[in-house]
């Protein structure tokens, strides 16, 4: 049974998910946006945010860490292309794993990681959703 956000006790992670000019629309052929949000909600809270400014990178993911994984060092990791099923379960994996700093980032999401530029950054912290 997933373990999605409760009340019950500390949510793992949190998540942003970029859906705007590019991500989450129909310039990104193939994915169920709708179901891609729906599924790593089914492991941690989701926020939907306006446009990330990094619309090369469509469709942006980005997981924050836990409280535990903040005090282990743990910092966002930015996911881009993330436009398949395969590669949004290996996310949602890592989430239920416990995400950054807590567990080890899968080889399979190296091709996913990216460094966003300050301005994504900011952008995310303002956050929409």
């Amino acid at each position: 049974m997933p373990r999605g956000p409760s009340s019950a006790g500390p949510v793992p992670c949190r998540v942003v998910v970029c859906r705007d000019c590019c991500c989450g629309s129909t310039k990104v052929t193939g994915v169920d946006h709708a179901r891609q949000i729906a599924r790593l909600a089914e492991e941690a809270p989701v926020r939907v945010s306006d446009c990330l400014d990094v619309c090369d990178q469509a469709n942006v993911i980005v997981v924050q860490p836990s409280s535990e994984g903040r005090a282990a060092g743990g910092r966002a990791a930015w996911f881009g292309l993330v436009n398949d099923t395969a590669a949004t379960e290996y996310v949602a994996a890592w989430i239920r794993a416990g995400g950054p700093g807590v567990a080890d980032r899968p080889d399979l999401l190296e091709n996913h990681a990216f460094a966003p530029p300050r301005r994504a950054r900011s952008e995310m912290l303002r956050g929409a959703g």
